[in-house]
């Protein structure tokens, strides 16, 4: 995939994967947080799915490779809001 791609692709899973992780108490991303998290959680997709199966995954614009990125992305952006929320007070969570 050309660059302007990986943008798009990376926009559309960082999208959907903050609605899975965040439901409906969500927290607003900007376009560029979205775009990093999806090529992030494609990359991290893509290595769980080597580490899984044990054949690389080719990402291409298909639902297996928009199911795996979303999986990658939303490990990371459960991973992000585990290690965000350590950080604070038990009195500054709500």
């Amino acid at each position: 995939m050309g660059f302007v791609a990986w943008v798009i692709f990376g926009a559309i899973v960082g999208w959907a994967a903050n609605l899975v992780v965040g439901g409906r108490d969500r927290r607003r991303q900007g376009c560029l947080v979205s775009v990093l998290v999806g090529v992030v959680g494609a990359a991290l997709g893509g290595l769980l799915y080597r580490l899984a199966i044990g054949r690389p995954m080719t990402f291409e614009f298909d639902f297996p490779s928009f199911g795996v990125a979303i999986l990658g992305a939303v490990v990371l952006l459960a991973i992000l809001r585990v290690v965000s929320g350590l950080g604070r007070r038990p009195s500054d969570r709500s």
